[in-house]
């Protein structure tokens, strides 16, 4: 999705902007930035900046390249056909310098992992009783090597006791001795409009799952060789977010469902109100130092713990995964202060 392709949901008067802007962006460095997804409200910031055209102002012609199940974004980068990628977390940079792959980490979108277990209502009184009361839980198969060995160590919870989620919510919904992973979001949002019932969640984050998410990567000689683009980009995406979370998200949305039409307004007001909600991308350092933050203070306290639970090398050099040269610079502060009034 380009600046360019204008959904008939644009308001008119902004669609005549957007044209304007459209043509200045065919004097624009082409970029190519690649989700790791379908569209969904939490890619709400680069949507944001193309369709207001923070990013042609800078001097970027940004197409939006969606993912899903059978797209690999950052083969594609690998292989020239991206400019950037939306990664996960930090684990997958970690094991790409392991593996000698020039990938690097130029900011942050979230300060948190969005990533919950849900139980049903009322079924647990907190968090520890997940595992006192022996539920069940239901997770994919890369936990059992992160979030889930975590709970092993730190909340007493049983090897034996994870099942197996095949991104399917019904054994969940069926038993309310199970519990299910899934990001706060998303999931919660689909049972309650499935069943009529909320479930309790329960944020990650908050019980040892430290660790930045929504990254933006890209390759080490693109970067070396395109400061001004990659500052482009990087700041473009936090005043995105800004506006998107706090201003007028309605030609983002629209963008939004023109590349994913299952998409609903409903799941994408849930998703917009958890993220604020939960403080997934505007918490911590990003309080002070912007969207995008990161620090190598945490970044070292990541490090610590995937190296603890092994999933990366102890020795690894962790800090040439990342670069704190594009962020940490407040860019877009303003713009909050201005749409809350603070």
């Amino acid at each position: 999705m380009t600046a360019r392709l204008l959904p008939a949901a644009i308001p008119a008067a902004l669609a005549c902007g957007l044209l304007a802007s459209a043509a200045t962006a065919q004097e624009n460095t082409p970029f190519r930035f690649g989700t790791n997804w379908l569209a969904q409200a939490e890619h709400g910031g680069y949507y944001q900046s193309v369709a207001d055209g923070t990013y042609a102002a800078c001097g970027l012609d940004v197409e939006i390249v969606p993912g899903g199940p059978q797209v690999n974004g950052r083969a594609l980068m690998l292989a020239g056909r991206l400019d950037a990628f939306m990664g996960g977390n930090m684990a997958q940079p970690f094991n790409a310098l392991a593996e000698g792959i020039p990938i690097v980490v130029v900011a942050a979108n979230f300060q948190k992992e969005p990533q919950v277990v849900m139980t049903h209502p009322g079924r647990v009184a907190n968090f520890e009783e997940i595992a006192s009361e022996d539920l069940q839980v239901l997770t994919d198969d890369s936990a059992p090597q992160t979030w889930y060995k975590i709970l092993v160590q730190n909340y007493g919870f049983k090897p034996e006791n994870r099942g197996v989620y095949t991104y399917n919510s019904a054994p969940f919904l069926a038993d309310e001795n199970k519990a299910q992973q899934g990001y706060v979001t998303s999931e919660p949002y689909a049972i309650e409009q499935a069943t009529g019932w909320a479930p309790d969640v329960w944020l990650l984050a908050d019980y040892g799952f430290i660790g930045y998410s929504t990254t933006i990567e890209m390759m080490k000689p693109f970067v070396a060789a395109n400061p001004k683009i990659v500052q482009c980009f990087v700041d473009g995406t936090a005043k995105g977010w800004y506006n998107y979370l706090y201003g007028d998200n309605t030609a983002a949305n629209a963008l939004i469902k023109a590349d994913n039409p299952q998409m609903t307004d409903g799941q994408i007001a849930f998703s917009i109100a958890a993220l604020k909600q939960y403080g997934i991308a505007d918490s911590g350092d990003a309080l002070e130092l912007g969207i995008n933050a990161m620090t190598d203070e945490y970044m070292a306290e990541i490090f610590a713990s995937m190296s603890g639970l092994g999933v990366v090398p102890a020795d690894l050099p962790f800090r040439e995964a990342y670069t704190l040269e594009f962020v940490n610079k407040g860019v877009g502060l303003d713009i909050k202060a201005a749409l809350v009034g603070e």
